[in-house]
């Protein structure tokens, strides 16, 4: 697949990886925005009200930004930020903070009430639920109009047509810790028959409880509770790492589940290689076995259910409503975020090949392509920090549709991508400020749905007729 490139999306010029001490120095809140702002928010939302794991002393801080925590997925930048810099921002974060509740945050929120214009559209947003507790993670609406919310802490809710939020039992027990928890949803393409909804989630290791993976589960709903849960996939090993999980589900129109899996912070140990689980998009049955026409079926020593692998931390993945092809959104480093069309076998590079380099500034790869390595559709150099995306496959939206729809953490956006084919023509930024975009997903209804965090949110976008 070619790369293009051409039209990366405008944004300030401050918005770059550019480390120089100079621009560091004389602005710390840009320090934040480029290396903190990705994961923590811009609004420094992660922050507040917050159980701090490492301690919220200045020396504590200091400490967490100094050497990081690999395990938890905090990158050490003592060796990008000099013992001032990092001295400057905490006493940035700390300051930010100070006396500051998720309450007033919500306040500050943008006014995008009333009629938004596009270059192509006019929409209206309709808040279907601003009280979902926590991180929303990942939506899928029902046949009959009502919507799955996951929740990262362990949760996963139900949000009917009167617009109330209830919450579902018997879901399967999750390591909330990190970047892992619940993670996304979806349903049978036989739901109506079947009932059966399967859930994303990282696993504890029944024999170490320090262990966890990414992990599918799959139960019979049943009014408010999931009957007959079941696990259909474990990514082994399980590792002693809280991040890179991936994970998102997509059925494809043969009946078969995608599932991603992150590298889990061990980019060197695990994608390149078939003799494991991690880094890997993985393909199965719906009951959790494997096809034999899996590429790696009849591999000695690979896991069979392996469709592509060289994945870093694939937060995005979706089904062109055209060609029946799987795109995969992948969250790279600090830049290198790409978009990926999945072929049974390939290998998508990481990290033998990236456009992104590493948190503390130095590079981990001289190589942005190489034979036998695909090519991204696109990729963004700054990071976006990309999590669910979807395409637009509905007649509601005129000159949207096909257009991919790219959720933005860093950013606080929703990012469309103007596509020709498989060709990125345009771009444009949608619904700026409106907090941690976690997911797009379009409705069986044909509208289109973002959930946000901050607070949680479920939005459906409406066209003006």
């Amino acid at each position: 697949m070619s790369c293009n490139n051409s039209l990366e999306p405008v944004l300030p010029e401050e918005e770059n990886n550019d480390t120089d001490d100079e621009v560091i120095e004389g602005d710390v809140a840009l320090i934040y925005l480029n290396q903190c702002g990705g994961c923590h928010g811009q609004d420094l939302g992660s922050f507040v009200e917050r159980d701090w794991t490492y301690g919220n002393a200045s020396e504590d801080v200091i400490e967490s930004i100094t050497d990081g925590y690999a395990d938890n997925g905090m990158p050490a930048y003592g060796s990008a930020l000099s013992a001032q810099q990092i001295e400057d921002l905490t006493s940035y974060i700390l300051t930010e903070i100070d006396g500051k509740t998720k309450a007033m945050l919500e306040e500050e929120n943008p006014d995008l009430s009333g009629l938004i214009s596009s270059d192509d559209l006019t929409f209206r947003l309709e808040t279907l639920t601003d009280e979902i507790p926590g991180i929303p993670w990942g939506i899928e609406q029902l046949p009959n109009g009502e919507i799955l919310v996951t929740e990262r802490g362990g949760g996963l809710y139900l949000v009917n047509n009167d617009k109330q939020l209830i919450e579902i039992s018997g879901v399967p027990a999750v390591a909330s810790q990190g970047q892992g928890g619940m993670l996304d949803v979806i349903i049978h393409p036989d739901f109506e028959n079947n009932a059966l909804v399967y859930l994303s989630y990282s696993r504890i290791n029944p024999s170490n409880a320090s262990e966890r993976t990414t992990a599918v589960a799959r139960g019979r709903l049943e009014g408010s509770s999931l009957m007959d849960v079941e696990n259909i996939f474990t990514a082994l090993p399980y590792l002693n790492s809280s991040h890179h999980y991936g994970s998102r589900l997509v059925f494809d129109n043969n009946g078969y589940l995608y599932v991603s899996v992150g590298d889990r912070g061990n980019r060197d140990a695990y994608p390149q290689e078939l003799d494991n689980a991690h880094g890997k998009i993985h393909r199965i049955h719906d009951d959790g076995q494997i096809p034999t026409d899996n590429p790696f079926y009849n591999t000695s020593g690979a896991v069979t259910s392996i469709f592509t692998y060289g994945t870093r931390n694939p937060q995005g993945m979706t089904l062109h409503p055209d060609t029946g092809e799987i795109w995969e959104g992948e969250h790279g480093p600090q830049g290198g975020d790409e978009i990926n069309i999945l072929e049974a076998g390939e290998n998508n590079g990481w990290p033998v090949i990236s456009y992104g380099i590493n948190y503390d500034g130095t590079t981990f790869t001289d190589l942005t392509e190489l034979a036998g390595m695909e090519q991204p559709i696109y990729y963004w150099t700054p990071s976006i920090a990309p999590c669910g995306m979807t395409f637009v496959s509905s007649d509601f939206y005129g000159n949207w549709k096909n257009d991919l729809f790219v959720a933005s953490l860093k950013f606080e956006y929703l990012h469309r991508l103007r596509m020709n084919g498989n060709e990125v023509v345009g771009h444009e930024n949608l619904l700026e400020g409106i907090g941690r975009v976690r997911d797009a997903e379009m409705g069986t209804d044909g509208y289109l749905y973002v959930v946000v965090e901050g607070p949680g949110r479920l939005i459906r976008l409406v066209p003006e007729q």
